[in-house]
């Protein structure tokens, strides 16, 4: 990462264009502006982890890099999910509607079309860096055209999945695979573009703002296992956690494969003890349980660039510290560490 300090507090921008030439020229456009401090990069794939480990306040990015269409709007989201503090500002080749109203719904504060001057881009770093949006008359209008006609939809659990169409929900499923968007579209005979403006509709309609949030909604869609995640919190709330009732209730869920159903059986099990066979059972639950994360986990990781593996793996540190326990030394430590009595990680 190329990097020039200027005065005191400037503003930190990062900038990555459509290609390295285009980068290395708008990046020394910037850099005549003393209040700007510029860094650049010459490639897409280090973009998170470069904002994660530098103080970084505004990230100028082409909409399309590297001859991917909507490859910035890709990492515009996933930025907002990991550093929603650093604001972005996303380069058009044109204000078309559909870039504009994609744009804003990535989680850019600013659009910015590349047929303006240098010396206002530079004023629109300096807006969206003081918290405003940037956007001209034109496309302002786009934005708020596209909210007033956006239904009504606050999705944030699994019922949502019922608001999609049927291409919709077997993307989804494709993505719960583990499936890559070239994978997905070449399953649905569709083009990788398309696969990418469907997220973004999921995305959307389940108020949710990247893969990995998509996967947490399908892992719950079992309303059983809800039910059962509800009642087992009030239960323990009460102190009762005997109840044959309850256990019957696990059990069932437990059987069609829940793994928030099977971790309470084992607990249940755990807590009432009235024979040593309950032990046994409280340690096989755990055991299927452990599987059903673990493949589950390696799905979820194949969505994920490598910078969001290694910052998902420092907050789980982290959180780990803070309450005194033990933490392994990598995620491949916890994908790979093998279960008691020989029985394995479950493979994909």
């Amino acid at each position: 990462m190329e990097r020039v300090r200027t005065n005191e507090n400037p503003i930190r921008i990062l900038v990555l264009d459509s290609s390295a030439i285009h980068t290395q020229l708008l990046a020394e456009a910037l850099r005549r502006d003393r209040t700007l401090e510029v860094s650049s990069l010459d490639s897409s794939r280090a973009v998170l982890k470069t904002v994660l480990e530098h103080a970084i306040d505004v990230l100028v990015i082409g909409a399309n890099l590297e001859e991917q269409s909507y490859r910035g709007l890709e990492i515009v989201r996933e930025l907002r999910s990991a550093r929603p503090d650093v604001r972005t500002v996303v380069l058009m080749d044109s204000s078309k509607p559909q870039i504009v109203v994609d744009a804003f719904r990535a989680g850019a504060r600013g659009v910015f079309c590349r047929s303006e001057s240098i010396e206002k881009l530079g004023k629109c770093i300096q807006c969206v860096h003081g918290g405003q949006i940037w956007a001209n008359s034109h496309e302002m209008s786009v934005a708020l055209e596209a909210l007033a006609s956006a239904p009504t939809v606050n999705a944030v659990d699994a019922n949502g999945l019922n608001l999609l169409s049927k291409r919709e929900k077997e993307i989804v499923h494709s993505l719960a695979e583990g499936m890559t968007n070239r994978e997905i579209a070449e399953r649905l005979g569709l083009s990788q573009h398309t696969v990418k403006n469907y997220l973004f509709r999921i995305f959307d309609k389940l108020g949710v703002s990247s893969r990995v949030e998509l996967l947490f909604m399908t892992m719950n869609q079992d309303s059983s296992s809800q039910s059962v995640f509800s009642n087992f919190l009030k239960n323990c709330s009460d102190g009762n956690l005997q109840g044959d009732s309850m256990l019957t209730e696990c059990q069932e869920a437990a059987e069609q494969g829940s793994p928030i159903a099977q971790l309470i059986l084992s607990q249940l099990y755990r807590m009432r003890k009235t024979s040593a066979t309950d032990l046994l059972l409280a340690y096989k639950w755990c055991l299927i349980a452990s599987a059903q994360i673990s493949r589950t986990s390696k799905s979820i990781s194949k969505a994920m660039t490598m910078e969001q593996l290694l910052y998902a793996e420092k907050m789980v540190a982290d959180w780990l510290r803070k309450t005194q326990k033990l933490v392994p030394t990598s995620i491949n430590e916890i994908n790979d560490r093998p279960m008691a009595i020989g029985m394995g990680a479950a493979s994909d």
